[in-house]
């Protein structure tokens, strides 16, 4: 699938074909998230929120996100062992920084290697952060999966998300 969504992304728009990202991972070490790029070159990707009709979301661009695809690239991080394949989804160094003073419990989150997909991600708890509540939720969703981890949680929520991928998120 690699070379093929690299030709779309440059059929669609200039700029390179991957983004890459400094986000917080475990310990809250800075960490290099790579993603397909979907959004136009714009000088605001590492500060501003992707919002749901973001006019710097590109053709492919909406495709990749619906189907989780610009992701698909962050398995090199968990090669590299900066990710797992599930965990608590790493947010850009600003969200870090902007939650910490919103939710006291925030950095709990990052005792462990943040995840492609997550326990938060898979109830819907994903995307664009609009109020507290939607922050705070998604956060004890990730601190649930922390105190209850099983390699057979892991694996509902791999089959969790292959079945979100198939069937759509309106929060992707």
């Amino acid at each position: 699938l690699v070379p093929i969504i690299a030709i779309l992304i440059k059929l669609s728009s200039r700029g390179p074909v991957f983004f890459v990202q400094p986000r917080s991972g475990k310990n809250n070490q800075a960490f290099n998230c790579l993603k397909f790029r979907s959004l136009r070159v714009n000088n605001e990707a590492h500060e501003k929120q992707v919002t749901k009709d973001d006019n710097r979301i590109t053709p492919i661009g909406r495709f990749l996100r619906k189907s989780n695809l610009d992701e698909l690239p962050q398995f090199f991080n968990v090669f590299m062992g900066d990710m797992s394949v599930v965990g608590p989804r790493p947010h850009m160094l600003k969200h870090t920084t902007d939650f910490t003073n919103i939710y006291k419990q925030y950095m709990i989150r990052h005792f462990i290697k943040p995840g492609l997909t997550g326990w938060a991600q898979v109830h819907g708890y994903r995307g664009e952060i609009k109020d507290h509540d939607f922050l705070i939720k998604r956060i004890e969703y990730d601190i649930w999966y922390m105190e209850n981890w099983s390699i057979w949680l892991d694996m509902k929520i791999i089959l969790m998300a292959v079945f979100k991928t198939i069937q759509g998120d309106k929060n992707a």
